[in-house]
């Protein structure tokens, strides 16, 4: 969709939005399990705006930890563990399938606001935006021209803007990025405390974790792929926490050869990966074991097997993935 077919697309959205929202007193605001700044910084935004708007808001993340570096956020120290409203509205944000709230949603109106393109579309009502960069990009375009910014929102919001851009770095970035974050700016948001409260407050151990990864890189394909891997006794020795392994996989894109960089990290239960991209089309590999994601962008979990099967299965699927572009392009 064009800018045009967009904004007429949110519109309709909206009216409907409005009418199931006129039914409800309460809301109930859910995030993802695994939770990011994209979903935890959508959530906080809508909830500010909508309890100005009179609405009794609850924000739910069923994870055992949620990112700290986001607690400077109003709102963060409020988010709660379970859903303890009863009839209320259920809106999930940044979430693509319903299995990643974690929480039985069954017999409840769901709207979804999210811009995965695998999206499910489990909602009464579900508003994606594929081409939008984040979901508060989807949340901000919603609920912009119903509700006035406040400086609350709008930090929420940038906050999800800029990590999901990875500091505006992404190949989604358009000229419409940077109007919608000027636009936060002048509504309260600061962008060089967000960016200090972001980058800047690591834990001691997610740059232990940094270099156990660092330190197991491996490369192949000449150097168009590169693999990090995390090993459960990794996670112990350094005490990390899952909110640690943020942008440890960046490190690897970031080498001037690699086109995919991997990243599998062994839990107690299930092994999870994920995948960065500069051009290659990472989604369908995601997709291919049973994940999803975006194009540059993308992540799966498994269970039942060898963390180095795993990984052989992977760069088979990669160094595919890259004959093909090459191929295509050509």
């Amino acid at each position: 969709m064009n800018q045009e077919e967009q904004e007429e697309y949110l519109s309709v959205c909206r009216d409907k939005f409005v009418k199931i929202l006129d039914d409800y007193e309460s809301v109930t605001v859910l995030t993802h399990i695994n939770p990011d700044a994209d979903t935890i910084g959508t959530a906080l935004g809508l909830a500010s705006l909508l309890r100005e708007n009179g609405k009794r808001v609850e924000v739910v993340n069923v994870s055992a930890n949620i990112p700290k570096n986001l607690d400077f956020l109003e709102g963060y120290e409020k988010i709660k563990k379970r859903v303890e409203y009863k009839n209320s509205l259920l809106i999930s944000c940044d979430c693509g399938d319903e299995k990643r709230l974690g929480i039985d949603i069954s017999g409840r109106e769901l709207v979804n606001i999210d811009h995965h393109s695998g999206n499910t579309s489990y909602g009464l009502l579900n508003i994606v935006l594929p081409h939008a960069v984040s979901a508060s990009e989807v949340a901000y375009r919603l609920i912009k021209p119903i509700i006035k910014m406040n400086k609350s929102a709008a930090e929420a919001f940038y906050t999800a803007l800029m990590s999901d851009t990875r500091n505006f770095t992404t190949g989604s970035v358009s000229a419409k990025t940077f109007e919608i974050a000027l636009e936060l700016i002048k509504a309260g948001a600061n962008p060089g405390y967000i960016s200090r409260m972001l980058i800047l407050r690591r834990s001691l151990s997610s740059l232990r974790l940094l270099s156990c990864a660092l330190s197991d890189l491996e490369l192949f394909e000449n150097g168009k792929i590169a693999v990090m891997r995390i090993s459960k006794s990794d996670i112990q020795k350094t005490g990390a926490l899952p909110s640690d392994l943020n942008g440890i996989v960046d490190y690897g894109r970031s080498l001037v050869t690699v086109e995919v960089a991997i990243l599998i990290v062994e839990y107690e239960a299930e092994i999870r990966v994920s995948l960065r991209s500069k051009e290659i089309n990472v989604q369908s590999i995601a997709q291919a074991f049973g994940g999803g994601g975006h194009i540059n962008a993308s992540g799966f979990t498994k269970k039942g097997i060898d963390m180095n099967e795993l990984c052989k299965e992977i760069i088979k699927l990669t160094k595919f993935e890259i004959n093909r572009e090459k191929v295509y392009k050509i």
